[in-house]
């Protein structure tokens, strides 16, 4: 199921990005580069491994995870998450927790285009990617 999300995806829009970081309690400097930013996010599966990759100007992450196992993760903004990914009803579902807090990051496919939901609390972001040709 995961092969939904395999390819390339070009950041086309945000929305509500800079409160969600704001919420994770990310700096006023890397919030104003994180709205400038424009990442690419790589999805890879090979055998029962999922790779995402996100590449921008500023930071190039990678995780490497097997569904439904937990994994320690640094997040881009360094974070140190125990996080878990999950297939719900069609959607990748990404969830990170660490200090008594947690946010889910939830990729849902729909032809060509991705989109990302951030939820963190009350906040609610989407980001809006097209899948590279």
């Amino acid at each position: 199921m995961a092969s939904a999300f395999v390819g390339t995806w070009n950041l086309k829009e945000s929305v509500k990005f800079d409160e969600y970081m704001q919420a994770l309690g990310v700096g006023f400097a890397t919030r104003k580069i994180g709205n400038f930013t424009k990442p690419t996010t790589i999805i890879e599966v090979a055998g029962d491994t999922v790779t995402v990759k996100t590449q921008s100007a500023v930071k190039n992450t990678e995780l490497n995870f097997k569904l439904g196992e937990e994994f320690d993760e640094v997040t881009a903004d360094d974070r140190k998450v125990k996080s878990t990914v999950t297939i719900e009803d069609g959607k990748l579902v990404h969830v990170q927790k660490w200090n008594g807090k947690e946010t889910s990051l939830v990729r849902e496919v729909n032809g060509n285009k991705l989109t990302l939901t951030l939820t963190l609390g009350d906040i609610i972001s989407t980001r809006h990617y097209e899948k590279a040709e």
